[in-house]
């Protein structure tokens, strides 16, 4: 759902890359109240394996492919704010990078894709948990059914800034019925993707997983011959870590998965256009579009510029998108966890 450059006008561009910057300016500072010395590290892991699964195209109807959008995975994981911006690095570096989605459409594509889908996603998701038992297994349920629902969410929020801003003369009836129809259907594979991998995480570290923070048992104490509950403020400092894989183990797994994902299974990805591309092309949406910025890039297109051989090439430019996804992320991440650090240190707290 990468919107390109040339698909909705300039004043609707600008208007949405402010809504854009605000999201981002909330995000990074409700971040700093989601990220720990545990967390950072795995946002930024997040960010990248997103940018990783965004490359596996799959084929959800004669022609059309579809890819993870990643707000309720992100969400899930490591929480709302910083879930946000988790899907806007990965946006960031493929409009610069790699020519995939217009740099002057940066605001659209980050309200649509990072904004909508991870608010919409983890409104349901909490919602569902509230109901559902208190168990791993509803987590995952609620995971799939969120991210199921982000993506026609939207489909319909492109649809609604196409309406006010489109540079084509389409009637909006039929560009919203086309990109809900076939992005319910991508909403199926996002939410297969969202539920396998949350399920992964919960198996091996559910004390690092946001939407499961509720699963944790509270830490009980004998005194005077009866159970209490003990204090939030000691359950946190005496609370046993699960068994399972350390969070060196579970970085390290996830960063080699992704560079596999990326540097060697989407070379088999669909080829066929997503489903706004394809939605475009049938409807007219595109009749305007103009070439990337970045059209020159050494790695536009998701191919490394001189190398021939079309699997090294692709191979190699997923390889590096990982490293800079993870490196940028990360980068964030932790000077967000640092700005919360010095937030709480004694000079700043009168302490």
């Amino acid at each position: 759902m990468h919107v390109p450059d040339g698909f909705i006008n300039a004043p609707t561009s600008a208007v949405a890359g402010v809504v854009a910057a605000g999201a981002v300016a909330v995000s990074l500072r409700g971040a700093r109240r989601e990220l720990d010395e545990r967390t950072a590290p795995l946002a930024g892991l997040v960010a990248a394996f997103i940018f990783a699964v965004q490359m596996l195209n799959f084929p959800v109807a004669a022609g059309t492919s579809g890819h993870l959008l990643g707000g309720a995975l992100a969400a899930i994981l490591v929480g709302p704010y910083t879930g946000v911006l988790c899907v806007s690095v990965v946006l960031l570096m493929q409009g610069v990078l790699f020519a995939d989605g217009g740099l002057t459409a940066l605001g659209v594509n980050i309200t649509v894709m990072a904004v909508v889908t991870t608010v919409v996603a983890y409104t349901v998701f909490r919602a569902l948990v509230k109901v559902l038992p208190n168990s791993r297994r509803s987590v995952t349920v609620a995971s799939f059914v969120a991210a199921l629902l982000s993506v026609p969410a939207a489909a319909l929020a492109f649809t609604l800034v196409y309406w006010i801003g489109g540079t084509t003369e389409v009637p909006i009836g039929k560009v919203a019925t086309a990109m809900v129809g076939v992005h319910v259907l991508i909403g199926i594979g996002e939410a297969v993707i969202t539920s396998l991998t949350v399920g992964a995480v919960l198996a091996v570290r559910p004390d690092l997983v946001h939407g499961a923070r509720g699963l944790r048992q509270k830490l009980r104490l004998r005194v005077n011959g009866e159970l209490v509950d003990a204090p939030d403020a000691e359950e946190e400092r005496t609370a046993p870590v699960p068994a399972g894989a350390s969070r060196r183990t579970l970085w390290v797994s996830g960063l080699v998965t992704s560079l596999v994902l990326a540097g060697f299974v989407s070379f088999y990805a669909s080829a066929s256009p997503d489903g706004l591309e394809k939605v475009a092309a049938d409807k007219g949406i595109d009749a305007k579009a103009r070439e990337h910025a970045a059209a020159g890039s050494p790695l536009a297109d998701y191919g490394v510029k001189d190398v021939a051989d079309a699997r090294l090439s692709g191979g190699l430019a997923g390889v590096i998108g990982v490293g800079v996804t993870v490196v940028a992320g990360s980068a964030v991440f932790w000077a967000v966890r640092r700005r919360r650090a010095d937030d709480a240190s004694p000079a700043n707290t009168g302490v």
